[in-house]
């Protein structure tokens, strides 16, 4: 990208950065699919969800002078019609509001949704998928893409009760994988469970007092591993319609964390299911 395709910011207020603008106060998540993407491996995700179709896509950069040239590659991957604001450091803290070390935000956009059922449908007759329900932790939200995307899982369906994933932190916490991973995110639990029962899933709810070790699962065309909040966990009525499964642990402790969890069990999910090499 030349010189020319750069736009230099001198003033924090400038109105054409206003997105990027205090956002560890405020966050773009929920206003019309818009969400603040940091740091440089979020960004090449991003750019390669633009170039994919996928309804993401990049609409502005806003980066620190001194990182232009270790992103340059990377900058050449967006469209011609996606501005490139660039800024010294004092302006772009004074923009964020706080100390902005890894230099790199983006302004993206998801078009649009794929209702759970919709996509559900879509799914491979061999299919993994993972399920949140009433994940209220952006921390967690941003593992669960993690370990669905490390683990080859098909897509993550959330409840409507979940924080939404494209939340900045839950972004970064997932290194990209919320822009390239199927999901959804909309209705009841019950609902969306009764759905994938409907799709021939066996599904299996995780919880420290499961009926089966997750090791002991035998491998089926299709799964599906949910998970349940921290503390409560999932609710009786999911427990007592479909199979639990439980992680062994040390005795002494209430449970794992969901992250945590969620990667153990993915793994040996789609270990059986013959997904991972090596």
């Amino acid at each position: 990208m030349s010189e020319r395709a750069l736009i230099v910011i001198e003033d924090p207020a400038d109105p054409r950065i206003a997105e990027f603008s205090q956002i560890r106060e405020r966050d773009l998540t929920g206003r019309g699919g818009r969400f603040i993407a940091e740091g440089t491996v979020v960004l090449r995700m991003l750019a390669a969800a633009h170039a994919a179709g996928r309804g993401i896509r990049a609409e502005k950069l806003l980066l620190l002078r001194n990182r232009v040239e270790g992103v340059y590659e990377l900058l050449s991957a967006f469209p011609e019609d996606v501005p490139v604001y660039v800024a010294e450091a004092p302006v772009l803290d004074a923009i964020a509001g706080f100390h902005l070390h890894r230099g790199v935000l983006a302004l993206g956009r998801r078009d649009g949704t794929a209702e759970t059922a919709e996509l559900i449908a879509r799914l491979p007759e061999d299919a993994l998928v993972l399920v949140g329900c009433g994940i209220s932790n952006h921390d967690n939200i941003g593992a669960l893409f993690r370990n669905a995307a490390g683990f080859g899982a098909d897509a993550v369906l959330l409840d409507e009760t979940c924080c939404d994933p494209l939340y900045r932190k839950a972004l970064r916490v997932s290194v990209g994988s919320v822009l390239t991973m199927p999901y959804t995110r909309d209705g009841s639990s019950e609902a969306l469970l009764g759905v994938l029962a409907d799709a021939r899933f066996a599904i299996w709810a995780l919880s420290p007092s499961g009926e089966v070790e997750i090791g002991e699962i035998a491998p089926t065309r299709r799964m599906a591993l949910v998970m349940g909040t921290e503390g409560e966990g999932l609710p009786k009525a999911i427990l007592e319609r479909f199979h639990t499964a439980r992680i062994a642990q040390m005795p002494g402790l209430d449970s794992l964390n969901v992250g945590t969890a969620s990667g153990i069990a993915l793994y040996s999910l789609a270990k059986s299911m013959g997904r991972l090499q090596g």
